[in-house]
């Protein structure tokens, strides 16, 4: 009897054992799932809340972007503007260049035609009443700078920076408006000075041409030649010299002095003076304000 009850008693034992054990797994089985699904539950509704965004979050992205972009640009645009201004810059600088020596050459035209104008004035008074068989020297030096010479007076502006910034378009680069409207009557002024300066040839191969053949001593000429120089260098040399040298007229006896003063007063009053006082006086004043502005603008000497 003692030996079944104790075989029973360990029996229940054993069969109690695992009932035990399994009570004591479930409930930590189970809270490991409720930690799991709590976890999920948590993780979701964290993401569920960072995903959504407010108004000011939209605000704030939007002005971030817009201030990249616009910096972005802003910077394009001061890149550009730099380069404009050193490129008008560089401009100026010829350009000022260009009219600076034209002005001076300007100077020494007009110089050059009232020299020419005086003669012509002293050969009408000369042909009117004076002697024609013996000149003296003044004569011959007033026929040369009066109606021989051509080139000394002939204005020819330079105009290559002024034809580039018409026709490149440059100009733009210039933001001053009066510069950019002088420039345009400086163009004016050269294309007036230019057919001006036609009519002029026209007139001296109709009238005064003709009087150099008829009247000229081409053996003063070839004195004033002489070492092999040219003509202007001999007329200047022999004008600061004493020495005098006989100048003829040719045929003297068959000048028609109405005539030749006729001529001589429609090339002086008509042409030579009409484009000094008129065309090349005009351009001189448009190149000295532009010469004004550019030194304001752009520093230059």
């Amino acid at each position: 009897m003692a030996d079944y009850t104790d075989k029973e008693h360990s029996d229940n034992r054993s069969s109690n054992q695992p009932e035990n054990t399994a009570s004591k797994i479930t409930p930590a089985t189970e809270t490991v799932n409720s930690n799991q699904e709590t976890n999920k539950m948590e993780v979701h509704h964290q993401a569920h809340h960072e995903g959504k965004k407010n108004w000011k979050s939209y605000f704030w992205e939007f002005l971030m972007l817009f201030l990249a972009v616009f910096c972005g640009f802003f910077a394009e645009y001061q890149l550009e503007h730099k380069i404009e201004r050193e490129r008008a810059k560089e401009l100026a600088k010829s350009f000022y260049e260009e009219l600076k020596n034209d002005s001076i050459t300007a100077v020494i035209k007009v110089q050059n035609r009232l020299k020419q104008e005086a003669a012509l004035k002293y050969m009408i008074s000369y042909f009117r009443d004076s002697n024609l068989t013996n000149v003296p020297k003044e004569f011959a030096l007033n026929f040369e700078y009066g109606i021989s010479f051509r080139s000394p007076s002939l204005f020819e502006p330079r105009t290559i920076m002024l034809e580039q910034l018409r026709n490149s378009g440059s100009l733009r680069y210039f933001k001053n408006q009066a510069l950019q409207t002088l420039t345009g009557d400086l163009t004016v002024a050269i294309k007036n000075i230019y057919d001006r300066q036609e009519l002029e040839d026209k007139t001296r191969m109709q009238y005064i041409t003709p009087l150099i053949v008829q009247l000229y001593d081409y053996d003063f000429d070839a004195e004033m030649k002489i070492n092999d120089i040219t003509i202007f260098e001999g007329v200047l040399n022999y004008e600061k010299s004493n020495e005098v040298i006989p100048f003829h007229l040719h045929n003297p006896d068959k000048i028609d002095r109405n005539s030749i003063e006729r001529c001589l007063s429609y090339f002086l009053g008509n042409n030579l003076t009409s484009t000094r006082q008129t065309h090349i006086k005009k351009y001189m004043e448009v190149n000295a304000r532009l010469l004004k502005i550019l030194r304001a603008d752009y520093h230059l000497n």
